[in-house]
């Protein structure tokens, strides 16, 4: 099975230009809902024909290489590839390395990254909220949480902890009219090095 949008191995040039993408999925692994190994992710990206996949821990984190693509497109054949091969229905997320840059630099809480990265979460999710709809969503937190968002990406501030927290994924979606799926920062951080190495990786053997 390979994909139009992916890149084909027999016939890509070697200077054909591609682009590292950082694709997140949401809620698998959790209690033993969609259950989905990683190598088995690795295998569904290679049959579609994207390149250098790798993958990061078992909550559905996934670099790869492929010809540039609005991301919706990506999303949407990665989640219907999913679904026929891997058994799994889940929604997937698609940054290219350069929006998760972005993403990064406009964390509007570097102090708690720098303090307790564990307990930041960034939420990627399908559209951008409405502020009014992230105003109400803080208003309506009873404990000390704090929520921000940017575009498609909220930033969560969890002072006393993201497990004790009554302020769930569910909460977050139904209060801002999408879906999401969150990364505590030491993931974003590690998905950020893990592109660079792949994307620094083939540039210096294109060099060679």
């Amino acid at each position: 099975m390979v994909s139009a949008l992916a890149p084909r191995r027999d016939v890509i040039d070697c200077q054909t230009p591609l682009t590292t993408h950082i694709g997140l999925l949401r809620a698998v692994n959790l209690a033993g809902r969609n259950t989905v190994a990683m190598g088995d992710l690795r295998k569904l990206m290679a049959d579609l024909g994207f390149q250098d996949a790798q993958t990061l821990l078992q909550s559905g984190n996934v670099v790869f290489r492929s010809e540039t693509a609005p991301a919706a497109r990506l999303e949407r054949l990665l989640a219907d590839a999913a679904a026929g091969q891997l058994r799994i229905e889940t929604d997937f997320f698609v940054r290219t390395a350069k929006d998760w840059k972005a993403v990064i630099a406009h964390n509007p809480f570097p102090d708690e990254a720098a303090r307790d990265p564990g307990n930041l979460l960034v939420m990627c999710m399908k559209e951008a909220p409405e502020p009014a709809a992230v105003a109400a969503l803080q208003k309506s937190i009873k404990g000390r949480e704090v929520v921000r968002a940017k575009g498609t990406h909220a930033y969560l501030v969890y002072p006393d902890g993201i497990g004790r927290s009554k302020l769930t994924s569910a909460i977050i979606e139904r209060a801002l009219g999408t879906r999401g799926t969150g990364r505590n920062w030491n993931t974003v951080l590690k998905l950020d090095a893990l592109a660079d190495q792949i994307g620094r990786g083939k540039r210096e053997a294109g060099r060679g």
